[in-house]
């Protein structure tokens, strides 16, 4: 492939776009979603773009947006101004002295997929190593405010064909809901995900669950007590499956030493990049955890980078690239996003395989950065 010449044009907007519906975790709800996009061009006009898709508060990560916007304006954008690179998994290296703020470069670095795959003349689920045409998508439904509104909302998503329905759990709504969607749906790919919210002392709840047929149960401790997630596998047939306990494959390589779980839920921006996700990917399939690809309610320039990490062959579980219809009215890429009969179709054209809509984000974005 041909060299890259140095980026001469660093852009990032900070958009807002409202939520179809309100979602609820065991840490917060929104209405809405703020995320960075990150618009990159190099001397011969070619455009990169990326997504920083990190939380407006610190309830899933301790970077939020603000962080991210700081970063990527005294450091991201001036180290990348001044760099040369071969190959988009080279500027990981350029930033690998700074701790941490993952989110903020694997937006950067994606966007640097983009550009290379675009000028490439690749789409960028090969340039990564995915063999797929199309994506199983799983759908992810928030706590809802009664055990009506939720069977509902499995009844409809069910109905459109969706591959897995997740259910996300907290103390005071978990057994009784799962077992509720369990009795209504006792064929359909069901697993929960606790975010963290419970401690040890509450594995009960755990137990119970092990009677409902679930696919997986993610995440029922705190990212740091991979002790705790290895002492409960061993107690339970279901699965456990890590997410936020997994930022880097140095905490891969001890939650698999550990026996921690089973599975891997793989977010790109949890993992700071397409790069280092493909390298998790790598790792987790080589000891026979099961992975899947996760999502951050990405705008769809974040949810084109999903599709085609999903696209790789280790992938053989319903990721959370649902279409956008489902939290977006109006996205800012075209075509959007969509699942037919649970399948998302990976892009055939270079790069995203999207275009982005510049004159909406530029019209709805809050903060620019102009480098």
């Amino acid at each position: 492939m041909r060299h890259v010449p140095r980026v001469s044009k660093f852009e990032a907007f900070q958009v807002s776009l409202p939520l179809v519906r309100a979602f609820e975790t065991s840490s917060h709800r929104k209405a809405h979603l703020e995320h960075i996009l990150v618009r990159i061009e190099d001397g011969d006009g070619t455009v990169g773009w990326g997504e920083i898709a990190s939380p407006s508060d610190p309830y899933y990560s301790a970077e939020t947006v603000d962080d991210c916007r700081l970063m990527i304006e005294r450091y991201l954008a001036p180290v990348l101004l001044e760099a040369e690179w071969e190959h988009p998994s080279d500027v990981g290296a350029f930033w690998a002295r700074i701790r941490g703020h993952n989110f903020a470069k694997a937006g950067v670095e994606m966007a640097c997929w983009d550009l290379w795959s675009r000028s490439a003349g690749l789409p960028l689920a090969r340039a990564l190593g995915g063999t797929r045409t199309a994506i199983a998508a799983g759908v992810s439904l928030g706590i809802e405010p009664t055990v009506a509104d939720l069977l509902a909302q499995v009844d409809r998503y069910a109905a459109e064909g969706y591959r897995r329905i997740k259910l996300k759990i907290a103390p005071g709504w978990d057994v009784e809901p799962v077992r509720a969607v369990r009795a209504a749906r006792p064929d359909l790919p069901l697993h929960v995900d606790a975010n963290g919210a419970y401690t040890e002392d509450e594995r009960a709840v755990f137990t119970a669950l092990d009677d409902c047929g679930l696919t997986m149960i993610e995440q029922p401790y705190a990212p740091g007590a991979l002790a705790a997630h290895a002492r409960l596998q061993t107690r339970l047939a279901t699965p456990l499956c890590l997410d936020e306990s997994v930022e880097d494959l140095d905490q891969l390589d001890t939650a698999i030493t550990l026996g921690a779980a089973r599975v891997l839920n793989i977010k790109v921006s949890r993992m700071g990049g397409l790069a280092a996700a493909c390298a998790a990917h790598d790792r987790a399939v080589a000891v026979g955890w099961q992975v899947w690809c996760g999502g951050m309610h990405e705008f769809g320039v974040g949810r084109a980078a999903n599709v085609a990490i999903a696209a790789l062959p280790g992938f053989t579980l319903p990721s959370d690239v649902s279409g956008s219809d489902k939290y977006y009215e109006r996205d800012v890429v075209e075509p959007p996003i969509r699942a037919a009969d649970g399948l998302v179709p990976v892009p055939s054209g270079p790069g995203l395989g999207h275009e982005v809509d510049e004159d909406l984000v530029r019209g709805l974005a809050s903060a620019v950065l102009v480098r």
